[in-house]
């Protein structure tokens, strides 16, 4: 039953069927609840109206450049783990108009139009996606340069966050402290635990509002035994990753393999697509492209996503800085695994896995980083023997 006694800290018991309840509560109060959905046979972020749109009862099945869903013979909600959508591309839009100027007389106004949104509600935020939103900010809100139309689609935002019960194929969260159970910042914490029919969600507030929304739908108390079972989850979940990144030292790696042969391996694989930033839930960069209509009367200046694998993202008068593939992997790893560090004071990965899984050449920048770890343990031994 519905409780007005509910504290941050607390948690309840929610069926499954409650989720309807829960983004009830959270549309009544004004939020545009956005979430994971199954579209073009991948999970996806959508406007979920009811729980009926949100994806449920699928698996993913995720290696280096593969991706499939398929049915989950448990039935769990939220068996899967994540597609190649993040909260980036809701909070961070791939395209957004800054300006669209249309003639009128011998002068021009100004009909870029009102950028007013409903707060979001931000729903099911598996560890590394809350991670990377912790990043994000820090990029975009934490600088003297703030992105306005970030900072307008963040601030407020209502987080549900999700801990994860099954390991992805790609994931290695775990090794980076970033996962698989939320922590920091979040409203609502939910974990699925139980088998079969006993199947349920541990809602643990992590705000007052949080509190108040779970007050708000039918509950039951949570044991000490739920809250075990949940932290159990997530544990045998961290174990099951097959990935790992070791980040100790990991800057100082970089900086010295610089001059690695190996970047000349990855680069032979490398189709310098972009897949990899594009999935990325932390890559932010951007360009702006101006243009007019053919009869000139509108001006439209257009913000875009870019990336640091295209040739025109370095170009500077003359030429591109970055003119081939080696130079440009080299500089993504390097300022995602290094410089990132240095720039913002965190890293620049969150263990997602996505950028493996979305390779089409099924490059892992776990193994990358290996590769240079074990070729640089070589060169010292070598130094060793030749002293």
């Amino acid at each position: 039953m519905p409780s007005a006694s509910l504290r941050p800290g607390d948690a309840v018991l929610l069926g499954i069927p409650a989720l309807d309840d829960l983004l009830g509560a959270l549309r009544s109060d004004g939020w545009t609840v956005v979430g994971p959905v199954v579209r073009d046979g991948a999970i996806a972020l959508a406007e979920i109206p009811a729980a009926a749109s949100l994806a449920s009862g699928v698996l993913d099945e995720q290696a280096p450049g593969r991706y499939r869903l398929c049915a989950d013979e448990e039935g769990r909600a939220f068996g899967y783990t994540h597609g190649p959508d993040s909260f980036k591309s809701v909070l961070h839009a791939p395209e957004l108009s800054l300006l669209r100027a249309c003639r009128s007389g011998r002068s021009f106004q100004d009909e870029t139009g009102d950028r007013t949104r409903r707060p979001l509600a931000l729903f099911a935020l598996r560890a590394c996606d809350l991670a990377a939103l912790r990043v994000q900010d820090r990029v975009l809100t934490g600088g003297p340069f703030a992105d306005h139309a970030y900072a307008a689609r963040r601030d407020g935002a209502f987080l549900v966050a999700l801990s994860c019960t099954r390991a992805g194929g790609t994931c290695f969260c775990a090794s980076l402290g970033t996962g698989p159970r939320p922590d920091g910042e979040f409203d609502v914490r939910l974990t699925e635990i139980g088998t079969g029919d006993a199947r349920r969600l541990l809602a643990e507030a992590g705000s007052a509002r949080g509190a108040a929304l779970l007050a708000a739908v039918p509950h039951a108390p949570a044991a000490e035994v739920d809250r075990a079972a949940a932290e159990r989850a997530s544990d045998e979940t961290a174990r099951a990753q097959t990935r790992r990144l070791d980040a100790d030292g990991l800057p100082a790696l970089l900086y010295r393999s610089y001059e690695d042969p190996r970047w000349d391996d990855v680069a032979r694989r490398c189709l310098a697509c972009g897949n990899c930033t594009l999935v990325c839930p932390t890559c932010f960069c951007t360009t702006v492209e101006d243009g007019t209509d053919l009869k000139g009367g509108a001006a439209v200046r257009t913000r875009r996503w870019d990336s640091c694998f295209s040739p025109e993202f370095s170009y500077i008068h003359g030429g591109s800085v970055r003119p081939s593939v080696r130079a440009r992997y080299r500089q993504w790893l390097t300022h995602k695994l290094a410089t990132w560090t240095e720039q913002f004071g965190m890293s620049g990965c969150v263990g997602c896995g996505r950028c493996i899984t979305w390779c089409p050449a099924g490059i892992d920048l776990t193994e990358e980083v290996r590769s240079l770890g074990r070729a640089g343990t070589i060169r010292e031994e070598r130094r060793g023997r030749d002293a």
